[in-house]
């Protein structure tokens, strides 16, 4: 069977050389797998080995990674093992906050409401909490936006002013679009802000929350249903049956234990500089790249990319 090793690093630093390749080439062919070549996706950024091997695809991926992993310990780069055929996805899902954007839209709001950051560092220490499993998504997200009761909604517009994208997310998103993949915003996040990010990246369809509004103001409750980790899941398969694209056709991104049950679905899981409760069941670990990599393990060169 034919499978390809990508190693991908920060495309600011540019660490991935010809030493590189040729170190991992040769942990593979210690680990009795034939080597059949190598291509440089984007210089200095990502490069692919091919191999092929026999043996239960679940293995073989197992022990190439451990191996190139091995002697690229102090490189700083990611390394993703797959199956040649099918890498490049139909579909992406992705969750919104720390993945596609920098922020955490609570805090944000928090930090605009609270001139002394009492509230913002309570408030982030919930959500530290809830991403990594240390208590339950839905508790902490009713426990975080009670402690907002009373904002003027004129907060909720100031704080879209403070998004900032995760670098690669826009490319990541136009690139599979331009393609023909669908692409779908799921967030545990508000409309306010799911719905402004959505737009300006490009995705096709948003899921996420929706805050009470009484007189103008923030209530302290979010209008249910909650959308939570199984909100997610059902909706990536729903939309996906809906159009026409099975579960190993898609690929899906997130940080947090809320976005777990998604990347195990998905035929692409990828863990992006996630937790350690996520980032342990994911099929994919992105931890120095930026959202680029999604591309580039797609098998995208540079020159592909939509920027």
């Amino acid at each position: 069977m034919d499978f390809v090793v990508t190693l991908i690093c920060d495309p600011v630093a540019m660490t991935i050389d010809g030493t590189t390749c040729a170190a991992a080439s040769d942990a593979l062919k210690n680990a009795e797998m034939a080597v059949t070549g190598t291509d440089f996706l984007a210089p200095g950024i990502a490069c692919d080995i091919f191999f092929r091997a026999n043996g239960p695809p679940e293995i073989v991926t197992a022990r190439a990674e451990e191996s190139v992993r091995l002697v690229l310990t102090h490189n700083l780069v990611d390394v993703v093992v797959q199956i040649q055929q099918g890498r490049r996805k139909r579909f992406l899902a992705a969750d919104m906050e720390s993945t596609i954007i920098v922020n955490e839209m609570l805090n944000e709001l928090a930090a605009l409401v609270d001139g002394d950051g009492k509230m913002e560092k309570q408030i982030s220490r919930i959500t530290a909490r809830a991403m990594r499993g240390d208590m339950d998504f839905s508790g902490a997200l009713r426990e975080r936006v009670a402690l907002l009761e009373g904002c003027p909604c004129t907060f909720v517009e100031k704080a879209k002013s403070r998004i900032s994208f995760m670098p690669g997310a826009v490319s990541l998103v136009r690139t599979m679009r331009r393609d023909g993949a669908f692409t779908l915003l799921l967030s545990g996040g508000f409309s306010p802000f799911t719905e402004y990010v959505a737009a300006a990246a490009g995705f096709d369809q948003v899921t996420g929350n929706t805050l009470e509004v009484r007189n103008g103001r923030l209530t302290g409750r979010v209008i249910d249903p909650l959308f939570d980790s199984s909100g997610k899941l059902e909706t990536l398969r729903r939309v996906a049956l809906k159009k026409g694209v099975s579960l190993s056709e898609t690929m899906a991104v997130g940080d947090g234990v809320n976005d777990i049950p998604m990347l195990k679905a998905a035929g692409t899981g990828v863990a992006f500089h996630a937790k350690p409760v996520a980032a342990e069941v994911a099929q994919v670990r992105i931890g120095h790249g930026d959202l680029t990599a999604l591309l580039y393990l797609q098998g995208y060169r540079s020159e592909e990319i939509v920027i």
